[in-house]
């Protein structure tokens, strides 16, 4: 008889920008094997590029990058080291 697995409950997880004068913002995150074309953000009237990813429970690394340039979330209540010599935001799904 094969166990049966629980259902880990995915939520739905805003990410937001806010950068009027951009052109193309991308999220690039662990969850997207860091694509920087796999997940692009849509600006709103008032400049704010906003997506919605649905996620597990967990940490997940990410950052925004903003016509080109590397940008982290000024709302990131955490941050880590990454192998750039830079900090990568994290967002915690409970």
């Amino acid at each position: 008889m094969k166990a049966v697995q629980p259902t880990v409950k995915k939520k739905r997880v805003p990410f937001k920008a806010c950068a009027p004068e951009a052109q193309q913002v991308m999220l690039v995150a662990d969850f997207n094997d860091w694509s920087d074309t796999a997940r692009p953000l849509k600006k709103d009237a008032k400049g704010v590029w906003k997506t919605t990813v649905t996620l597990a429970p967990g940490r997940y690394a990410y950052r925004f990058l903003i016509d080109g340039e590397w940008v982290n979330d000024p709302n990131c209540d955490e941050e880590v080291p990454n192998d750039y010599g830079s900090h990568n935001c994290v967002k915690v799904v409970a």
